[in-house]
């Protein structure tokens, strides 16, 4: 058991900022949630746009307070990767629900719950892992959740796979599955970010173990 904030100084703004991040990841995930499970539902990007730009005030906020700040409590580099990592998850989000927006007649009928599902976890579990960055973590406890991240990540990749192959096979539609596919791939990227982020978090851990 060590202590992060021990190590190097008092500073809490950054702990403060990084999981403000963390919440913006998560919120976004949240708004886009309904619309997986309900994709034929009218999608309002107004959202997903307000939440990113949050997340880019917050981000800008972190670089600006390295710049300014002599002692850190962790490395400078280490809060510029979490930081653009987290930062990366409400934009992947947005990039989703506009494509989703280009033509949201053709996804009628696509059952993505179990995605929404696990995205939320995904999310949940990334926000748990920033904030034990803040006073004392347990190097197992984060093994265990990065593990977990990569075990949702994995398992959402053969989702992918799976409706991928349905729409290959049964699909008459090549406008169709050439949009689904896309859509696909940046659903895939938003798990991807999620475990970025917890990589992150976890070379943080085992750096200072």
């Amino acid at each position: 058991m060590f202590s992060l904030q021990k190590l190097l100084s008092r500073d809490d703004k950054f702990f403060d900022l990084l999981e403000s991040s963390a919440e913006e990841a998560r919120s976004s995930v949240q708004l886009l949630v309904p619309y997986l499970k309900s994709p034929d539902r009218v999608l309002s990007l107004d959202e997903f746009v307000e939440k990113r730009r949050r997340d880019k005030v917050i981000t800008r906020e972190i670089a600006e307070h390295l710049c300014t700040t002599f002692v850190t409590p962790l490395e400078r580099e280490d809060i510029e990767s979490l930081s653009n990592a987290l930062y990366k998850i409400p934009k992947t989000v947005e990039k989703f629900g506009e494509r989703l927006l280009l033509a949201p007649h053709l996804v009628k009928g696509i059952n993505l719950s179990r995605h929404a599902t696990m995205l939320e976890e995904a999310t949940d579990l990334v926000l748990v892992m920033v904030k034990e960055l803040r006073s004392g973590v347990n190097l197992k406890e984060i093994k265990e959740h990065n593990a977990k991240l990569q075990k949702i990540e994995g398992e959402a990749d053969n989702l992918m796979l799976e409706a991928l192959r349905s729409i290959y096979k049964d699909d008459s539609n090549p406008l169709r599955t050439v949009f689904l596919k896309d859509l696909f791939e940046l659903l895939e990227k938003i798990f991807d970010r999620c475990r970025d982020a917890g990589n992150s978090v976890f070379q943080i851990v085992l750096k200072h173990s």
